[in-house]
Parts: structure tokens; sequence; C-alpha cells
């Protein structure tokens, strides 16, 4: 018998307050408010259908993604999070993150995500320059980005992350350096950094903007490795650095073909059984209303493949 994997439990949140021209994941842009309670009583629904998966194995991380999250109230953040409890076995320990828009945060709400179990948060930074993030069309600027990660470092979490990205538009060499020294003075315990791909069925993808050449992108890369070594962070995977210690555990478990569920809009699952078969699900639209209208309805075609894996 094979000996099964760790589990984790990614969950989809698919709303934006706008889409960004870079984006070609599964996110909308909100028409009106987000239905919070309707929202997590499907995903819970969602779960419920997908329980008999787990096989009672301990959940040891849960990701919380978008779309935006942090869209989401502290009330229907603790219904969630008391609903997973009720149907799994959380680890003690649990890593839970959930992803955080700097333009939606607010420092009561962040302190109900804590109440309610969260306790990594990774803040979608993207840059700290104002033309840049007006290029990217996010909707926070400068000051909110440091606010935010200022919030969660004094929150007393067990960890958060700050997102950056280079190889921007038209962006040097000292525009990408000055991003990271910002983001390293403002002491994440861990940052992701990644490098603007231009991906098919984005705004970007339609009408490509201007970005560094080869060259140029190298020099980004290695002067900002440089940087980030040199202030104690150490690259653990393609676009990761961690202080020692504070590897997001949730990615690594993918990195390391861990199993997962996958719960909301969208997700996917993967799951070992001890026979050494993998079971895959995918949730499929089976009609246009599931995310674009801000009503998530439980109209899902769960699609399942087993592959006859004898072994990991």
């Amino acid at each position: 018998m094979a000996k099964l994997p760790p589990l984790s439990l990614y969950i989809h949140i698919p709303w934006c307050v706008q889409k960004c021209p870079y984006c070609d994941f599964n996110s909308h842009a909100l028409k009106g408010e987000v239905s919070h309670d309707d929202y997590v009583q499907h995903l819970l629904s969602d779960l419920d259908a997908d329980v008999a998966w787990a096989q009672g194995r301990e959940i040891k991380t849960i990701f919380i993604g978008g779309g935006t999250p942090s869209l989401l109230s502290g009330q229907a953040m603790q219904t969630l999070l008391d609903g997973v409890r009720a149907r799994l076995n959380l680890a003690a320990d649990a890593e839970i993150t959930m992803e955080a828009n700097p333009g939606t945060v607010e420092a009561d709400r962040f302190v109900d995500y804590q109440r309610a179990g969260v306790n990594r948060i990774s803040i979608g930074v993207q840059s700290f320059s104002e033309p840049k993030l007006k290029r990217l069309g996010r909707i926070h600027g400068p000051q909110e980005a440091m606010r935010a990660a200022i919030l969660a470092n004094g929150l007393g979490l067990r960890s958060f992350n700050l997102d950056l990205m280079h190889g921007l538009p038209d962006q040097t060499l000292e525009e990408a350096l000055n991003d990271l020294r910002q983001a390293i003075a403002l002491n994440p315990p861990h940052l992701s950094w990644y490098q603007l791909t231009i991906e098919p069925n984005t705004l970007f993808g339609s009408r490509p903007p201007v970005l560094p050449d080869d060259d140029a992108l190298w020099d980004i890369f290695d002067q900002g490795h440089q940087l980030l070594t040199a202030a104690g962070y150490q690259q653990y995977e393609t676009s990761a650095y961690a202080k020692p210690g504070y590897q997001c555990q949730h990615n690594l478990n993918y990195w390391r073909f861990g199993d997962y569920l996958g719960i909301g809009c969208g997700a996917h699952g993967k799951v070992t059984f001890p026979d050494g078969r993998i079971l895959r699900t995918t949730k499929l639209v089976t009609h246009a209303v599931i995310c674009r209208d801000v009503t998530w309805k439980a109209s899902v075609t769960l699609v399942m493949t087993i592959n006859p894996l004898s072994s990991l």
C-alpha cells in the first residue's frame, strides 16, 4: 500500500473590485456587493460533496485564494473556517493562509480574520511605484501597500507574505531593485517575487505592453536575488523566498506532489488512494450563472478521473 502524501485544502473566492490586465486566474470584477453568507454556504456544500475523498486524513494546510478573499467579511470568514473544522480533521498547527489586496484591507477585518483562524496573510503588493501600480490596473497605491504590511506584521501572525512582481512595463533595473528594497524594509518573513508574464486571454495578451528585454530581466533577477540573499532570505522554489523556517507549507505541498481538496468556483483537486490510484477532480460550470453575476450557485459538474498509478 502506498504511503499517502500530506493533504491540503484550497478555497477559491472568485471576485475582485476590478480585473487586472495581466491576470489569467479565475477572477471576475464585482457587479454589486458580495453575497457573503450565500457564497460561504455554497462553499460548505461543495466541501460536503468532497469530504469522503479526505478519507479521515488530517488537513495540514488551507489556502484561501482568489480573486480577492479580503472582500469577505470577518463573520463570513469565521463561518467558513468553523464549517471547515466541523467537516474535516484539521491539524492543530495547520497553516491557514488568506490572500489580501491592500486596497481592501481594514484593520478590524484583519483582526477578525485572525480570530477566525487565519494565521498567515499573503498581501498582493506587486509594486511600490504609483505609475507601475496604475499600469498594472491595481486599486491600491504605495501607502496602502505599506499600511497593509505594517498591519499584518503587528498582528502577531505565524507569518505574512508580500507578493511582488518584476519585469514590469518599461521598468528599469533601479526601479525593480527599489521595489525589493522597500519590501525588505517591511521585514516580511516571506517574499514572493514573480516575473510578469504575458498570458493569452488577458488585456495585456491582446495589447502587449513593452517589457524589459532578456538581458535587462537577467540583471534584475541577478541583482535582486543578491539583495534578497543578503537580507537573509532563502530561495526555495522558482519565485519564493523565505526567512529560515517560514516557507509556505501549502505551496510546498503542491511542489512535492501532495494531495489537496479544492472547493469554490473553478476549483480542482487531487487525492491519492491507499492502493496508489490518484483521483483528480475538476468542477466545471454547467451554465453561466456561476461567478460573473456575484451569485455562485452549486451548479457544477464534478468531473473525476482516476489514474492507475502504483506509486508517487
